[in-house]
């Protein structure tokens, strides 16, 4: 958010503790060195935003007041227009998209999804196609509309966009800032601008990149899409952030497919809490500890024998580093695929960025986890290399 951009980060976390929801209900604990990662349960959250949505919970709103305050606060906190909440950024991307149809037409809102005499073509780079979990192109069928992808997995082109984007019936273009994006970069002003060329809203998906809102505001796009519940901490949320016209359409949506996809009052009461602990946090500080945090790991993972540790940057320019592992499986006794299983079949299971052990290497987030946490994961990494190695002992040169 713009104040959070130099003073804001995501919240410290509270000390892991015995006992709670885990034993209540014979759940599995896990490791999450992952990320936010929807499987896992995202992020957790500050006591201060734990706090705001239990307050919520034993109160009544005017959710229309409620609504309006939480706008004003993230239009402030990040420079934009205007804002609103939505259930989560899924929800968030196809009401943007429902938006650029509709306008705040009450009529055409409550025909979708029939899209009749509507502009109904989503024009995106074929790369940004990427699958969260479900495919990002059902978020926009969602919506009555059709996806259009453009160029090829390789690459687009703003050439290439602008062919698509000349054509009748197109209604935005999608860009998605994402580690998942596949293909050549594509620069995303030069994008959004091409759109604008062609009187049409871009729309940009930055679903973890809350921490860069106002970098994706300042390529002018018409809206942009980030998360409440990943860096940020909130509840579940979708934060739709951008120009006044069309946050307006975004919540026209309200009195149609809208309706299934509305936020709750805890949910927003626990996005505000969440921007002020944002604004009252020291970037600068957070990410020196982040970067420490991650010497230390990998200081220890990397005198594991066979095991490379080093601090890579975040693809997509988040203000903190992650651990990289890659392993020499004639030396570690294992491969990164069967590290990997090995860590994700202990207890407690640990999961991590494993999406790259083809080329032998593992990615571990550590931003959310506490220092025993991390203890865990280098204890266990260790006995999984000792593990290896056992039937292997003796000259180094393995004769």
């Amino acid at each position: 958010m713009a104040a959070a951009q130099a003073d804001g980060a995501p919240p410290r976390q509270s000390p892991r503790r015995t006992g709670g929801v885990h034993e209540r209900y014979g759940l599995t604990r896990v490791v999450n060195a992952r990320g936010t990662y929807t499987p896992l349960g995202v992020s957790r959250s500050a006591e201060s935003v734990a706090a705001a949505a239990a307050e919520a919970l034993g109160e009544f709103f005017v959710m229309a007041e409620l609504q309006d305050v939480a706008g004003r606060t993230v239009a402030a906190a990040t420079g934009a227009e205007a804002a609103t909440v939505v259930h989560c950024t899924s929800s968030a991307l196809t009401l943007s998209v429902a938006a650029s149809m509709t306008g705040d037409s009450v009529e055409r809102v409550a025909a979708l999804p029939d899209t009749t005499g509507m502009p109904t073509r989503v024009v995106l780079p074929a790369g940004h196609t990427v699958d969260y979990g479900h495919p990002l192109l059902q978020d926009i069928r969602l919506a009555g509309a059709v996806p259009v992808p453009t160029g090829t997995e390789a690459g687009c082109t703003v050439a290439d966009l602008e062919e698509e984007l000349a054509r009748p019936g197109t209604a935005c273009l999608l860009l998605v800032s994402s580690r998942l994006v596949r293909g050549a970069d594509i620069p995303l002003a030069e994008a959004v601008a091409a759109a604008h060329r062609h009187g049409v809203p871009a729309v940009v998906d930055g679903a973890a990149q809350d921490l860069r809102i106002a970098e994706l505001l300042g390529t002018g796009a018409d809206l942009v899409l980030v998360s409440g519940q990943k860096y940020l901490g909130a509840p579940t949320a979708g934060l739709v952030i951008g120009r006044a016209g069309m946050v307006r359409a975004v919540r026209a949506q309200e009195k149609g497919i809208g309706r299934a996809m509305k936020a709750s009052k805890e949910a927003v009461c626990g996005v505000l809490a969440a921007v002020r602990a944002r604004q009252e946090t020291d970037l600068r500080a957070w990410r020196r500890e982040q970067e420490e945090k991650v010497a230390r790991f990998t200081a220890r993972a990397g005198a594991l024998p066979g095991v490379d540790a080093v601090a890579v940057p975040d693809p997509t320019g988040l203000p903190f580093p992650r651990a990289r592992l890659r392993f020499d499986p004639a030396v570690s006794g294992v491969d990164a695929a069967a590290a990997a299983a090995s860590l994700r079949a202990g207890s407690p299971p640990i999961w991590l960025m494993d999406d790259a052990r083809d080329r032998r290497e593992l990615t571990l987030e550590l931003v959310p986890l506490t220092d025993e946490e991390i203890d865990v994961i280098v204890d266990r990494l260790g006995a999984v290399v000792a593990a290896g190695r056992a039937p292997h002992t003796g000259p180094a040169d393995g004769s």
